[in-house]
């Protein structure tokens, strides 16, 4: 929708723009902040369209924004419509500044009583380092939403799916890692690891290191659109990406609604990802997200045997203390690369199913813990698929080379397919335009066609095949494509002396037919 509408796009690039020249430098911070004026603005909008239905219904309704807001740390009482964004929104500068910090934000950090976005909000800070910044903010937000508004009745689009892609759009914006690793999995990749792990309604489905809820919002729009895809097919046409998906504008029933909103967890160590994560999840209508602050290695977090998928991108490079490790966590390393594989299995359903995006030197570290994170998913469960991802993959946040591990608890496993991709649609530098070469669809249709034997000496010159369990083990659980693909050299025929020494003979003689014919010009 969004690279449709050079509207929107544009009223983003100016709301950074916008917080850039007005002193957040930081994209994080920049986009927490954005997080909470949005809030504030869909906080207003939802209990005045609760109103507003109440109204037509005559069904009682007690506004949120009705009675009087007690002021923290202090004797002041403010009406609460005065806290509504459309009341706030038209004060002068100066004043509207120190009503939203002392007065608006700490409402918003209580408005829906017990819910995770409220729990989240505890240790939340406003940081606006001037009325203007504030004024500018809440313009572009207006104008967004008009836009949103105008989009959705002329294009067809429902405003909560266009919303949720603004969202979208701006989270894309935060083009740097966190500090110990984390980075946004490109939404194509999301797509491609839902595809391949079909999830259903009523699964349990989790993400141990959520960041801003990617993996559970794919999850979410691949049920939404395998719900419309066997009630009318016909309404799905393929993405930019080559996915089928459908939105929410295919609505549904309440009852199905609630299934699905139960049905996807998330937790991350750090509570600005947890906001960003519930906020992301809100904007595409997830009412009540089920995203919480946890470390899901610590001793902390004992959710064993509860999913039936983990989708998971965990953070890469980053290192817990050894005294903070869960006792059921047994492969004796502080390598959160290599503890998030065992979490995944230990989370697990028996018979559930995990897929994990992981550094491409897990696959072969020949550390004992790196072996044994390997031996999880060969011996203990069904290990389906090895992807390796070119490097450029996750720019421009990192240029590491990554993998899908994708595994079922509980299985058997015979044969592992391996597949090489090559062009994920996108050019591989800083800037990732889109340039058409994409493998992602292949990659779909040959894991479901993929062979029950493992492949000839001949097929393992392909950019995918199958590898026994038994050669795995013999090769110490080394799990590169490398290590297996059977590389063709062409053979090259070279002339020979002869023929080379007759070809300078003949360069020389004219050369020196030039110069000749040259000397008798003079």
């Amino acid at each position: 929708m969004l690279h449709n509408n050079a509207i929107l796009k544009s009223l983003i690039d100016r709301l950074w723009n916008n917080f850039w020249s007005g002193g957040i430098s930081n994209p994080l911070t920049a986009i927490e902040q954005i997080t909470y004026l949005l809030f504030m603005k869909q906080m207003d909008d939802l209990e005045a369209k609760r109103e507003r239905d109440a109204e037509f219904t005559g069904e009682s309704y007690t506004s949120k924004f009705v009675g009087f807001f007690q002021v923290p740390g202090s004797d002041t009482e403010v009406d609460k419509q005065d806290l509504r964004w459309r009341n706030f929104k038209r004060m002068p500068a100066e004043p509207m500044l120190l009503h939203v910090q002392t007065k608006v934000f700490p409402f918003l950090k209580q408005f829906e009583g017990g819910s995770k976005f409220t729990h989240a909000m505890n240790n939340a800070v406003f940081i606006m380092p001037k009325p203007s910044l504030l004024v500018e903010a809440i313009k572009i937000i207006e104008e967004i939403f008009v836009e949103i508004e105008k989009d959705s009745s002329i294009g067809g689009q429902a405003f909560q799916d266009i919303q949720g892609d603004v969202y979208e759009m701006l989270l894309g914006e935060i083009a740097s890692a966190g500090k110990n690793g984390q980075f946004r999995t490109p939404r194509h990749i999301i797509k491609l690891i839902n595809d391949l792990v079909k999830p259903q309604l009523g699964q349990r489905i989790a993400d141990p290191a959520c960041g801003t809820g990617g993996f559970l919002l794919g999850a979410y729009q691949y049920i939404l659109t395998d719900l419309v895809k066997k009630e009318n097919p016909d309404a799905l046409q393929p993405d930019e990406d080559g996915f089928l998906r459908a939105t929410v504008s295919a609505t549904l029933n309440e009852n199905l609604k609630n299934i699905v909103e139960e049905s996807l967890f998330g937790y991350d160590i750090d509570t600005t990802m947890v906001r960003l994560g519930l906020m992301n999840l809100m904007m595409h209508g997830i009412d009540q997200p089920n995203i919480d602050y946890k470390d899901t290695l610590s001793k902390s977090y004992n959710e064993d045997a509860q999913f039936d998928i983990v989708l998971a991108n965990p953070p890469f490079t980053g290192n817990i203390d050894k005294g903070d490790i869960n006792e059921s966590l047994k492969l004796g390393t502080t390598k959160t690369e290599l503890l998030f594989i065992e979490r995944i299995y230990t989370m697990l359903k028996m018979g559930g199913t995990a897929t994990v995006v992981v550094p491409q030197g897990v696959l072969f570290g020949s550390g004992k813990a790196f072996v044994e994170a390997r031996k999880i998913m060969v011996d203990k469960s069904e290990l389906k698929a090895v992807i390796t991802m070119p490097s450029g993959v996750f720019k421009p946040y990192a240029g590491v080379s990554t993998a899908i591990l994708l595994f079922t608890k509980g299985s058997e496993t015979s044969n592992v397919w391996f597949y090489e991709m090559q062009h994920d649609g996108y050019d591989l530098d800083d800037k990732r335009r889109k340039n058409g070469k994409s493998d992602l669809q292949d990659i779909v249709t040959q894991y479901y066609n993929r062979s029950s034997v493992a492949s000839t000496e001949e097929e393992r010159e392909s950019h995918y095949f199958s590898i026994t369990k038994q050669e795995i083990a013999e090769n110490g659980y080394d799990l590169s494509l490398s290590k297996y693909k059977r590389e063709v050299h062409e053979e090259i025929t070279y002339e020979t002396p002869t023929k080379i020494f007759n070809r300078l003979e003949r360069i020389e003689e004219n050369i020196i037919k030039g110069i000749i014919e040259l000397k008798e010009l003079v």
